[in-house]
């Protein structure tokens, strides 16, 4: 605990003890490297400082706020999550561990971390830094991935964690796991808990902890057709649980070739002609992986609005689609579809 207060970054989040702050932050360090949440939590706390805004906000305003980030179910069940606490709960978070867990997109950790941090609730709060600093102190040469495992590192840390401050306690090895209990080459020389660390002792610090090896991510070959008329381009909102509520282009999975994109949108009442193919995009979710080629087909006239409607899609201008959250997945097309329309704007003006 001495260590952690004299060798702790300073990070936003830890300059509060405000239970929404700490939950904001927390779910969004899920994922997430601390350099890039920095900007973002802020950004979120200064336009949505406690739950009654979150509830009452847009939910693409959320999205667009949270965009970049990645993994978008988190945003969306913290919404849900500020709407149950303004309805059910008089605005007011619960202050238990087991109360925070009733909270959609909170489990174990982001209730421990609430709980210890915000109301000092003597509660483990167990990510990945701390398993992997529990699998080394304790000497658990068994996969951390079981759920037997995890049971068994949260009953340890339980009977070592303090009842005075126990927010302090985790987040000391939370920062022990990220600045020094590092993954394969740990700084045991620095460590302040080198002298009892069972890793240390047996030499095999750097090879803990052990993980359950996970199948490699599904491969879809996927074409992202830039779809425009004039200076508009056609969007969708995503309804589909994976990026649900985002906005994508045009997609055709497992169909990448111009003259079968063409005949599928000609069944579908649409006649669109190939102009280009703009380059191609990869993106790992964490189950599969997107191999993007991006094409770019005109329209001479706008598509039927009903035919929008009835899939979730509008036409847009440049503007409007900078104001739409739009997932990393589309960074390379959105770059396209942007330059396309500003060429069709220089054409016009010439």
């Amino acid at each position: 605990m001495n260590w952690y207060q004299s060798c702790k970054r300073d990070l936003p989040w830890r300059r509060t003890k405000d239970p929404y702050a700490i939950w904001v932050s927390e779910i969004m360090l899920q994922q997430t490297r601390v350099e890039a949440v920095k900007r973002y939590y802020i950004r979120f706390i200064d336009r949505f400082p406690n739950t009654g805004t979150l509830a009452a906000a847009d939910e693409a305003e959320v999205l667009k706020l949270w965009e970049g980030l990645g993994y978008y179910s988190r945003a969306r069940n913290l919404q849900k999550a500020a709407k149950l606490i303004e309805h059910e709960y008089n605005g007011i978070m619960p202050v238990k561990y087991d109360d925070l867990l009733h909270l959609p997109g909170i489990g174990e950790y982001t209730a421990g971390a609430i709980a210890s941090i915000a109301y000092c609730e003597a509660v483990p709060a167990i990510d990945g830094n701390v398993k992997r600093v529990a699998a080394r102190v304790f000497g658990i040469r068994e996969s951390i991935d079981r759920p037997d495992i995890i049971k068994q590192i949260r009953k340890l840390l339980q009977n070592v964690i303090p009842q005075d401050h126990p927010g302090d306690f985790n987040q000391a090895l939370m920062e022990l796991g990220a600045t020094v209990c590092i993954p394969r080459l740990p700084k045991c020389d620095i460590c302040p808990l080198q002298s009892f660390c069972d890793g240390y002792a047996q030499g095999d610090a750097d090879s803990l902890p052990i993980h359950e090896k996970k199948a490699p991510g599904k491969i879809v070959d996927m074409a992202v057709v830039l779809l425009t008329c004039k200076n508009q381009i056609c969007v969708f909102k995503r309804m589909e649980r994976l990026l649900h509520g985002m906005y994508v282009f045009s997609l055709f999975e497992e169909e990448t070739e111009p003259k079968q994109i063409t005949l599928l949108y000609e069944q579908d009442g649409i006649h669109a002609e190939y102009k280009a193919d703009l380059g191609k995009a990869t993106h790992v979710f964490t189950h599969r992986i997107w191999q993007m080629k991006i094409f770019h087909f005109t329209l001479q006239t706008m598509p039927d609005q009903q035919w929008l409607n009835e899939r979730h899609g509008m036409m847009v201008t440049a503007h409007i689609l900078e104001s739409l959250p739009i997932p990393t997945a589309m960074k390379a097309a959105r770059k396209e579809a942007l330059r396309l329309i500003a060429g069709y704007a220089r054409n016009e003006g010439e």
